[in-house]
């Protein structure tokens, strides 16, 4: 099975033949996902991308509707052997894959493997393998899209870069004429890229074909000036004089966008009259990646008088890299120079005065010593005149802030100035018109061919799975995969693997990322040396933390402050780069920094843990309260537990399973990290809370983390917290289609509910049990335990868990030919179940009361209830509910309802029994 997206989107067999994607929505979706491959698309941007203007009202389920068909034509055609599956996650959708099975994935796999081959036969090979994967415009066949849009102009940006590569590739192997077909093709229908009109006339000139490179050269300075109303840029004239001169060197580039310029065309020589200062660092070697941040860099500095751009990122992103990599792939661009200056914002060493700075630059530019102006502001003054005219480049690497800046920005209008900083530099921004171009981590596939870079492809490719594991482990951080790679290089001989297992031990990980001076703990070191007082405290009490999200009121609760203080703080922090900005009041905390600021922890901070923990505690019955209203808490908070100052605020279910699911490797982590300080009252309650996101996705592996709090619940001897964990954990099982194990777990839950006095709990347990035994086979037994878990519901005034135990004794009865008593059920159970909230439990109710008249041979009333059910399930989205009420209505030779486009909400309710409150569905085993 192979996924295409390099020209008609399609998913093609293994015999070749296209399966049938429907319309262009359905088409588009698809495209969307394999954007994202195993990542989870939020439901919000697909349909911003199928819905270019307002999205209709029913979109929701429109869009559920083509999910739905998706998946059944995967699953017709064999999807899953390939590892292919089409997956809910709360409110957004999963396409896993084997990226293999990705066009684009190969494209840009062959394309990195092109570029680290030396030896111009084999990247001809792989080049031509790479562009052979296009059939057309990417993308095509999809809706009119900005989101899609954009995502085929990156990818046929590639593809370009791939055709001026295999051109270059061509020539170094003096196939002139081969190169020179392969570009003209892309020149007709690019007339307007100078690049690739450069190398055409370069290779045509090579190839003994003057006039026709010259032709090429004139032909496109007219549709410049008539489209766009601008002369030709440096790349464009260079190789222009180049013919002139009959010179066309081998090595001159053809790749990089040229920064466009409005003075007139002349083939001036490149010697300026003055020296030309080079102070730019040597090029970075191993640079890989970051063709978007290069092209941003380019639009940054394009057109614009004086241009100004700021790199920004955090402590080993590659700032500098990336800024010297420019610098040199454009330095066509600046024949009149270019200086660069490390200011040494973020350093082990004092910040550099302008006044050195100013005095470095003025004797690069040509001023002798004996005439240096007396006075900074004659420095500066004097630096301003000889920049002015110019057409330079200033680098000022590494500032602090933006007063260390602004007296070194250069006069000329034709200069371009690039600065980095661990700093947001916000000020420039401001007052400077300065284009910030943030930089974040490497991608996985970009951190993997970093690694290539400087290892080596052989072994990398012998441990491909170890290599992007360590990629992961060093979080994409150019610095800390450096580093990695040069422990591999220079240790003990050992294999990737080998190092990526000690890497994922978190007590050793900043230890093994330090090779002699260098290393992502001091680099880190230096931005927290700098930060405001405020945010270097709230810094200092994020270790405990144990996930990547971070939002105010989790920061608040660590750091024992007001949530407007944690908020400022995290602001700060933000600005110097050590936490990412994701939304208003949200941030990202990456692996490497948090293990960092646990090591400035005291004591890794007991307290703090504690604050977490309750923290979360109070955040999950918010969560569960709203996930599933009306439903009962399944416990109260541990005695001592702190008051939070602040907890997020969930509006509805979806917000509420939303965030669940958003936060279960953190709530994970919060469990092992309360398991290992022994605080077991904490670490139960965090399991048995998250009740709500397993009720919905039961089959999520969820079995490790119950056996967990089934275990502090007993440390804790809670009877009632060890019968709930039974109670879900056997259900769960049984969902798993493990029965035999399922049931040692539910034979236990009633008995201990009832020891501890807990009615509610006892009744669920006992429902659930019921439900097993009747998958078993039983049929007397779950008669008995329902009945009994009706009165104990009904005792202790528990709505929802008497609406839970009519709709299973609704079902059993049924199953067992007692349909009069069923009915009887069905109808108590409706009259409970008031909507919205229950809306899900009506759908099932409904079907049931529908499956009972059937069965008394009411076939008009049980269509009308049938009808019913389908229209409330339409209507809330669940379309799991909808499905089994139109196959009940489909047995009954009744089904006239016509197919709608669209579907419910998948995974609305779980497959399986009850839950840990007492949600659950129809059993059709």
């Amino acid at each position: 099975m192979e996924f295409r997206v390099l020209g008609t989107v399609a998913v093609v067999t293994e015999r070749g033949e296209p399966l049938p994607l429907g319309p262009a929505k359905r088409r588009s979706l698809l495209a969307m996902l394999l954007l994202h491959p195993n990542a989870a698309v939020p439901v919000d941007r697909l349909t911003e991308a199928l819905w270019d203007e307002e999205p209709p009202r029913h979109s929701r389920t429109v869009l559920q509707g083509h999910v739905s068909r998706l998946r059944a034509l995967f699953a017709d055609h064999g999807a899953p052997a390939h590892g292919v599956e089409l997956v809910t996650q709360g409110p957004a959708y999963l396409l896993r894959l084997p990226e293999a099975l990705l066009d684009a994935h190969r494209f840009e796999e062959l394309l990195q493997r092109a570029r680290v081959r030396h030896e111009p036969r084999e990247a001809v090979a792989t080049l031509q393998a790479a562009l052979g994967l296009w059939r057309g415009p990417a993308f095509a066949g999809t809706v009119q899209s900005p989101l899609l849009e954009t995502a085929a102009h990156g990818l046929e940006e590639l593809r370009l870069a791939a055709v001026e590569e295999l051109a270059r590739a061509h020539g170094r192997l003096g196939e002139d004429d081969a190169a020179a077909a392969v570009l003209r093709t892309e020149a007709v229908a690019h007339p307007l890229r100078e690049s690739l009109i450069a190398a055409l006339m370069l290779a045509l000139s090579r190839a003994g074909r003057q006039s026709d490179a010259l032709d090429w050269f004139h032909r496109t300075r007219r549709l410049l000036a008539d489209q766009l109303g601008i002369n030709p840029g440096a790349v464009l004239t260079g190789a222009y004089t180049a013919l002139l001169r009959a010179d066309a060197p081998e090595g001159t580039p053809a790749s990089c966008e040229p920064r466009e310029r409005k003075e007139a065309v002349a083939p001036v020589s490149a010697v300026p009259a003055r020296p030309a200062p080079q102070l730019l660092p040597r090029r970075p070697r191993g640079f890989t990646g970051r063709e978007g941040e290069l092209a941003a860099l380019d639009r940054a500095t394009s057109s614009v008088p004086a241009a100004l751009a700021v790199i920004t990122g955090s402590a080993g992103v590659g700032k500098t890299a990336l800024a010297v990599h420019w610098a040199h792939r454009r330095h066509a661009d600046f024949p009149d120079g270019r200086l660069f200056a490390d200011l040494c914002g973020y350093s082990p060493v004092p910040a550099r005065g302008t006044t050195a700075v100013l005095r470095e630059f003025l004797l690069a530019l040509g001023v002798p010593a004996e005439g240096m102006p007396g006075s900074p502001e004659a420095m500066g003054a004097r630096y301003r005149e000889l920049t002015a005219g110019r057409r330079m480049l200033v680098v000022l690497d590494n500032a602090r802030d933006s007063e260390q800046v602004r007296p070194l920005l250069p006069d000329g209008e034709d200069c371009v100035t690039l600065v980095t900083s661990r700093d947001r530099l916000g000020g420039l921004v401001a007052s400077d018109a300065a284009r910030p171009v943030p930089l974040t981590e490497l991608p996985p596939a970009q951190s993997t061919a970093l690694l290539t870079a400087v290892l080596g492809a052989d072994l990398v490719e012998a441990e491909p799975e170890a290599a992007a594991r360590l990629a992961e482990l060093c979080d994409g951080l150019p610095l800390a995969l450096r580093v990695a790679a040069a422990r591999l290089a220079t240790g003990p001989h050992r294999g990737l693997a080998a190092f990526a297992g000690e890497l994922a031990d978190e007590q050793n990980r900043l230890d093994l990322l330090k090779a002699g001076d260098t290393g992502v703990a001091a680099a880190l070191g230096l931005s927290v040396q700098h930060l405001p007082e405020q945010a270097r405290r709230m810094f200092h009490r994020l270790g405990p933390h144990t996930g990547a999200a971070l939002d105010v009121c989790t920061a608040a609760a660590l750091a024992d402050c007001p949530p407007r203080q944690a908020a400022v703080a995290l602001d700060q922090l933000a600005d110097a780069q050590l936490v990412v900005e994701t939304g208003p009041q949200s941030y990202v905390l990456h692996d490497l920094v948090r293990l960092y600021a646990r090591t400035l922890t005291p004591g890794h901070d007991s307290g703090g843990l504690l604050r977490l923990l309750d923290h979360w505690i109070h955040t999950l019955l918010a969560a569960s309260a709203a996930a599933e209203p009306g439903s009962q808490p399944c416990c109260t908070v541990p005695p001592g537990a702190r008051p939070s100052a602040a907890i997020r605020t969930f509006t509805d279910r979806t917000s509420a399973l939303a965030w669940y699911s958003a936060e279960r490797s953190t709530l994970g982590g919060a469990v092992a990290a309360a398991t290992a300080a022994g605080l077991h009252d904490r670490a139960w309650r965090l399991v048995l809370l998250q009740w709500p996101l397993i009720v919905w996705q039961v089959r999520d592996g969820w079995v490790p983390l119950l056996e967990q709090g089934l275990v502090s619940a007993e440390h804790d001897g809670d009877l009632g917290a060890q019968s709930r964990a039974r109670a879900l954990l056997g259900w769960v099982l049984a969902e798993e289609g493990r029965p035999r194990e399922a049931l040692v777990q539910l034979e236990c839950a009633p008995e201990l509910a009832a020891r501890a006095g807990d009615t509610g709990g006892e009744a669920v347990a006992r429902i659930n049990l019921a439900v097993a035994l009747a998958r078993h086979g039983e049929r007397e037994r779950p008669r008995d335990l329902l009945v009994r878990a009706l009165a104990l519901a009904e005792r202790a005034g528990l709505t929802e868990t008497v609406t839970l135990a009519h709709q299973h004794l609704t079902h059993h009865l049924l199953a067992v030919g007692a349909s009069a008593e069923a009915a009887v059920h069905a109808a108590r159970g409706l009259a409970l179940a008031a909507p919205p909230a229950a809306a899900p439990r009506r759908v099932v109710l409904r079907t049931l009361y529908g499956e009972v008249l059937a069965a008394r041979g009411r076939t008009g009333d049980a269509v009308r209830e049938l009808d019913d059910a389908i229209r409330e399930a339409r209507a809330h989205g669940y379309e799991e509910g909808e499905t089994v009420a139109r196959s009940v209505l489909a047995t009954l030779g009744a089904h006239r309802a016509p197919a709608r486009d669209g579907a419910g909400a998948d995974g609305l309710l779980p497959v399986g029994a009850a839950g840990p409150r007492g949600k659950g569905r129809l059993n059709r085993s």
